[in-house]
C-alpha cells in the first residue's frame, strides 16, 4: 500500500453509510491520482447467482465520461445508418478475419441479426472480453443506428457475478458530485426494474459500494438510494 492511497484512506470510515451527495463528494475527493479516475459502483444484490443472474443496460444520462469506440457489422441500408450514427469501424467478413489475426482496437461491437451468422466463430475471442453482441445487451438490433447511438451516448451493459455483484463505471472523478448522482439514481431504477420474481432474499440490494481507480471504497445508504429511485425523498 503506497503512501498516496494511504493518506485517502485515513478520510474514508469503512463502517459509515454515507448519504449519497455526501459519499459522491468524498470519492472525488479521494480520486488523487494523476489522471481522470473512473468512478465505479457495486451492488451486492440479494440473489443466488447460481441460480439467477440480474443483466440488462441503459444509457447512463450523463455517459460514462470515456470515448468508445464502436464496429458495426451490417450491410446494405442499415450500414449506411451505422455510418451516420457514428460508427467508428463497420464490420464484414474481411473485418472478422481481421479480429482473428489480433486486431481489437474498438471498445464495443453491434450487429444486425442477419450479420451474426458472419461474426458468430469471434465468439471464441469477444466472448471473454465482454464483448460479444447480444439481444440481451441491445447489440444485437434491427435498427442498427439506435444501438451505435446508445453505445455512443454512454450505454453500460451491467450483470450479476458469480457472487452476485453488480460492477459499473458511473462517471469519472471529473464529474460534478450531481452528474454522478444522477447516473447512479438511473443505474439503480434500472437494476430494481431487472428485479426478480424468485429466488431473491428480503432486501434485494443489499450494500452499495463507490470507489474510484486508485482509491478506496465506500458505502453509499442503500435507504436514501432506494428512496431517490422511488422518489420518496428530494
Amino acid at each position: 500500500m503506497n503512501r498516496r492511497y494511504e493518506a485517502v484512506a485515513e478520510k474514508v470510515d469503512p463502517e459509515e453509510l454515507y448519504p449519497l451527495d455526501d459519499g459522491l463528494e468524498l470519492v472525488r475527493d479521494v480520486a488523487t491520482a494523476e489522471f481522470d479516475e473512473t468512478i465505479e459502483v457495486a451492488f451486492n444484490l440479494g440473489v443466488n447467482p447460481s441460480q439467477t443472474m440480474v443483466r440488462g443496460s441503459i444509457v447512463l444520462p450523463n455517459g460514462t465520461g470515456k470515448e468508445v469506440r464502436v464496429l458495426a457489422f451490417a450491410k446494405g441500408e442499415a450500414r449506411r445508418e451505422a455510418e451516420e450514427a457514428g460508427a467508428d469501424f463497420l464490420g464484414d467478413e474481411e473485418k472478422v478475419e481481421e479480429i482473428e489475426d489480433g486486431w481489437l482496437e474498438f471498445d464495443e461491437v453491434v450487429s444486425t441479426p442477419d450479420m451474426m451468422s458472419v461474426i458468430g466463430r469471434l465468439g471464441r475471442i469477444l466472448g471473454p472480453r465482454g464483448m460479444m453482441p447480444s439481444p440481451k445487451s441491445n447489440t444485437v438490433s434491427e435498427d442498427i443506428g439506435e444501438a451505435v447511438s446508445r453505445l455512443k451516448k454512454g450505454q453500460v451493459e451491467f450483470r450479476t457475478d458469480k457472487y452476485g455483484v453488480i460492477h459499473v463505471p458511473i462517471g469519472k472523478s471529473s464529474f460534478s458530485t450531481s452528474e454522478l448522482r444522477e447516473n447512479l439514481i438511473e443505474l439503480a431504477k434500472s437494476i430494481y426494474d431487472q428485479r426478480p420474481e424468485e429466488g431473491i432474499q428480503e432486501r434485494y440490494i443489499q450494500k452499495v459500494t463507490v470507489s474510484p481507480t486508485m482509491g478506496p471504497g465506500l458505502k453509499l445508504s442503500v435507504d436514501e438510494l432506494r428512496d431517490r429511485v422511488y422518489e420518496r425523498k428530494v
